[in-house]
């Protein structure tokens, strides 16, 4: 697999590509990426990265309000559902996990959808970062309840 990785207003995120230059992974926290590099042969391409980084730092820029990007996800059907919901979202909104429940058609599974969202390859771009709870709280997030905040006052929202 191929990574690259750009420095940002929440830290460092790495990527990963396939070699056809689809994105499968953005990783958050050197946590994940660590465990992810001791079950994978990784080798890096700035080339293949640049359009993720120019995205990226668009976004974090604030001259940029979704992403244009080749992806490929893995995933169960629900999870996929899920995923897609997350795109839905407006950006500079959020929704609760039992908002995105209701509109994928499963009103009960709100712990689902969570769940869902902790296992969601590509956070910001499938922005499970604008889910939060039904009292308007922060919930839990893969890279911390500080990056969410900080990934939403990017977006204006301030909780």
């Amino acid at each position: 697999m191929i990574y690259d990785e750009c420095q940002t207003d929440i830290g460092l995120l790495r990527f990963v590509l396939k070699e056809n230059g689809t994105l499968a992974r953005v990783f958050l926290t050197d946590h994940h990426w660590l465990t992810f590099v001791e079950n994978n042969t990784v080798k890096k391409s700035s080339e293949l990265g640049k359009p993720i980084r120019e995205q990226f730092h668009e976004y974090f820029g604030e001259e940029r309000k979704g992403f244009d990007l080749p992806f490929e996800l893995e995933g169960t059907s629900f999870q996929k559902q899920t995923w897609k919901a997350l795109q839905a979202i407006p950006y500079g909104e959020t929704k609760s996990y039992s908002e995105i429940a209701r509109s994928i058609d499963r009103p009960q599974a709100i712990r689902a959808v969570g769940y869902a969202n902790s296992m969601n390859p590509l956070p910001i771009i499938f922005p499970c970062h604008r889910v939060i709870g039904k009292s308007k709280s922060l919930t839990g997030y893969v890279g911390g309840i500080e990056m969410k905040k900080k990934l939403l006052h990017i977006e204006g929202i301030v909780i």
